[in-house]
């Protein structure tokens, strides 16, 4: 399925959806490009689709300034089951701050902890501060 919306903006569609194989293009999987683009492969402002990348992009792999995706990667903020981005919150998530199951960051929360700074000493939680300059493997805090 193919569509693209007249309307556009900066030179792309404002919507764009493109799913799954074209015959008459040759595509193994759909590629929507557009200020909203729905697709296999989704690359616009908003975009959603298996492999999506954009502003803010929504799909398995998400990659962008503010992803969602499973694994996401972020400049400014990830959400996933793998997060990376200067915000990060995921089941690993690795960031400056960083929240998840497993956090690695500057700041990191969460059930294992490695970290400039870690916090929510819990019972059942484990965090490990790494000194700056250390080249030591820290030991975990239980």
């Amino acid at each position: 399925m193919r569509y693209a919306s007249p309307t556009r903006l900066f030179g792309y569609p404002l919507l764009s959806v493109a799913l799954g194989p074209d015959a008459s293009s040759g595509e193994d999987r759909g590629i929507a490009r557009g200020i909203l683009a729905l697709g296999d492969i989704a690359i616009g402002g908003i975009a959603i689709g298996g492999v999506a990348v954009g502003v803010v992009p929504i799909g398995g792999v998400a990659l962008g300034l503010f992803s969602l995706g499973g694994v996401g990667i972020g400049l400014l903020a990830a959400v996933g089951g793998v997060a990376v981005g200067a915000f990060a919150v995921g089941g690993l998530a690795v960031g400056v701050l960083a929240v998840g199951g497993v956090a690695v960051g500057g700041w990191a929360y969460g059930g294992v902890a490695i970290g400039l700074r870690t916090g929510l000493h819990l019972p059942g939680t484990y965090s490990a501060v790494v000194p700056p300059g250390s080249r030591e493997i820290p030991s975990l805090i239980v």
